[in-house]
């Protein structure tokens, strides 16, 4: 969440920042943040006063009565009684005000990099990069979801069948594709100085608040509602919140993580073409990669995770595209995202596959994550993130992209990892 004395230093900036964002009462927002802010800050100050007062008064109490001035000290007595209950009041005010604090600041958003460009939808985000020829198919060409009904490699009906739709079947040489590209994606993290982490795919409340999708994006999620627990719906969430209210020492930082966990996303309101087949699911795997950060290597190892996803694009011979997200597609805890989308050449279509964003201290101060420097201050960390990879429009575009006469071609980097070369 946004840094209160940020918003005070810098009014004017968050201020055009959530507008860029689109949000047209920002300054009455952070109005709002401010008196709360003020109205926590005077209640403390008055309860402050009144505990020294009453330590005051208790110290005169002690005197007079040794003095044998009872008749004295029990007259004070009675202010000493109007403080405790004042006190109470203020402490309960002070309660609720925090709470009020919190849960405004909960919901408002980052404020977008001074980079991110100004629009409303995907069709503003800004193109930085095409790499790679794409794919010239004939006219025959199938797409992926009719591809893996022909080779019998993933089945949607019987996912229908025992869950739901969005839930896939991965069979035979599916499901071994699948595994290879998953353990291709870890090692490929590994031996760019990633620690695999293999964490619980279901997170208790305050790990959904400490990453920024509570209450974002609560309806999005799977609720678990007897233990109020929520199925993940990236990585990103368990990993980040090792750190939570964790000061981490200066010569264990950077901070590098990589997970492989399946992923759940509720999609509410998904339906028509763009989302069939393996396009978007309820249910899929992804390899994540996390780092944390001091702010002045952020940016810096934001561009290496870029790389890093490029690397292995370009390993896996996909032709691809980077975006940077404009204001209005950025992600609600995001400074800074990039999006990697693979062209799929039955589709026509290009199809986002991957995510890095900075969130600069918006993570780390809902965490309570920081470091302590050689100057003994503590100080907030950034956190980062990224898809290295998502599974199923990876594979959607492999099989569409490298099908022939005689099947589908498997990537050559695949090849030690699934065992055959060809579907």
């Amino acid at each position: 969440m946004l840094l209160v004395s940020q918003i005070i230093a810098e009014k004017s900036r968050f201020v055009a920042g959530l507008e860029k964002r689109g949000i047209k009462d920002a300054e009455s927002i952070l109005d709002e943040v401010l008196a709360l802010d003020q109205k926590r800050k005077s209640t403390q100050q008055e309860l402050d006063q009144n505990l020294a007062e009453a330590n005051s008064i208790s110290r005169q109490i002690g005197a007079l009565m040794k003095e044998g001035k009872r008749d004295e000290a029990e007259v004070i007595k009675t202010k000493t009684a109007e403080l405790r209950n004042r006190n109470k009041e203020l402490a309960e005010i002070q309660e609720n005000t925090q709470a009020a604090l919190k849960a405004a600041l909960y919901n408002i958003p980052n404020i977008p990099h001074d980079s991110v460009p100004q629009g409303l939808t995907d069709e503003d985000n800004e193109v930085i990069e095409t790499v790679g020829d794409l794919p010239e198919l004939p006219d025959s060409a199938a797409p992926h979801w009719d591809l893996i009904k022909k080779h019998d490699i993933i089945d949607f009906e019987l996912g229908i069948k025992i869950t739901g739709a969005g839930f896939p079947v991965y069979k035979g040489k599916g499901a071994r594709f699948q595994r290879a590209l998953v353990n291709f994606f870890l090692d490929q993290a590994v031996a760019a100085g990633y620690s695999e982490i293999q964490p619980p795919i279901v997170v208790n409340e305050a790990s959904g608040y400490g990453t920024g999708q509570l209450p974002d994006k609560e309806g999005q999620m799977y609720h678990i509602t007897a233990e109020n627990l929520y199925l993940i719906p990236t990585a990103e969430v368990p990993i980040t919140n090792l750190y939570r209210d964790v000061i981490v020492p200066e010569d264990k930082l950077p901070v590098k993580h990589v997970g492989f966990t399946p992923c759940f996303r509720r999609e509410a309101g998904s339906w028509g073409a763009h989302v069939r087949g393996l396009n978007r699911l309820h249910q899929f795997d992804k390899v994540e990669i996390v780092q944390v950060r001091k702010a002045e290597e952020s940016y810096d190892a934001l561009t290496e995770m870029c790389n890093h996803v490029a690397d292995i694009l370009k390993k896996l011979e996909l032709p691809y595209r980077i975006l940077r997200l404009c204001s209005g597609d950025l992600g609600f805890t995001s400074v800074l995202t990039y999006d990697f989308e693979v062209y799929s050449g039955a589709q026509k279509k290009w199809l986002e596959v991957s995510s890095v964003s900075n969130f600069e201290t918006y993570q780390a101060n809902r965490l309570k994550l920081r470091y302590k420097g050689t100057d003994k201050k503590t100080q907030l960390l950034h956190t980062l993130n990224g898809s290295a990879m998502a599974l199923p429009r990876i594979m959607a575009a492999i099989l569409e992209n490298n099908q022939d006469a005689d099947g589908i071609r498997i990537p050559e980097a695949l090849v030690p990892y699934t065992g055959f070369d060809r579907i």
